[in-house]
């Protein structure tokens, strides 16, 4: 039975979803949820939640060791978190301030964006110092730790204007550099790039 992905191709989870699965060789089928029109809050869409939770594994995308236990696992967890807590909400405003938002035709807040930027420059600081210990966030094998930030901060990167978070980190840039040359991240932009609706190894 091929995955099937429920989201929008350019959104952000939904890439993060096919990303991981690229990595992992596996074939999967994205079946189109506009968010924009809220679908994705409409009765027949939550019911494929089982009670709005998820279970989450550690893939660490090495063929002799793919799913991990600790420390390795605790490690990729906290910056899952951080990423999620520390990170992400700061990627958001910029994104939906500079390209959502324009996009819908709507002004964005540019004051807010900006403000939002050097956050995540700041933040980024903190991932500066912990890339001087190893070559990805976890350890030295690329995680979803890596992974889970490609996605938010593509588009803060290359569509809004906001390269200038890597000056003065010259870590994180080559980790961000590493990270987004992976052929399986090529391969997700390609297959959202393409509008097809499904994806073979």
């Amino acid at each position: 039975m091929v995955v099937q992905v429920y989201g929008k191709a350019q959104a952000v989870c939904p890439q993060r979803v096919m990303h991981c699965l690229v990595e992992l060789g596996l074939p999967f089928e994205l079946v189109h949820v506009d968010i924009d029109a809220m679908e994705h809050k409409l009765p027949e869409y939550l019911e494929k939640q089982t009670l709005n939770s998820f279970i989450v594994s550690f893939p660490c995308f090495s063929p002799s060791d793919r799913f991990l236990t600790s420390p390795m696992a605790t490690s990729i967890s906290s910056w899952m978190d951080v990423e999620a807590i520390n990170y992400n909400p700061w990627a958001f405003p910029v994104v939906f301030n500079l390209l959502v938002l324009p996009l819908r035709g709507a002004p964005g807040d540019r004051e807010a964006a900006a403000a939002a930027v050097e956050e995540m420059s700041r933040v980024l600081e903190v991932y500066e110092k912990q890339l001087s210990k190893s070559k990805y966030l976890a350890g030295d094998e690329f995680t979803l730790a890596d992974l889970t930030h490609i996605p938010a901060t593509r588009y803060v990167v290359e569509l809004c204007g906001g390269a200038h978070i890597f000056e003065g980190k010259e870590r994180v840039k080559a980790w961000w550099e590493d990270i987004t040359g992976r052929p399986a991240w090529k391969k997700v932009i390609s297959f959202v790039e393409s509008g097809k609706s499904s994806y073979s190894p």
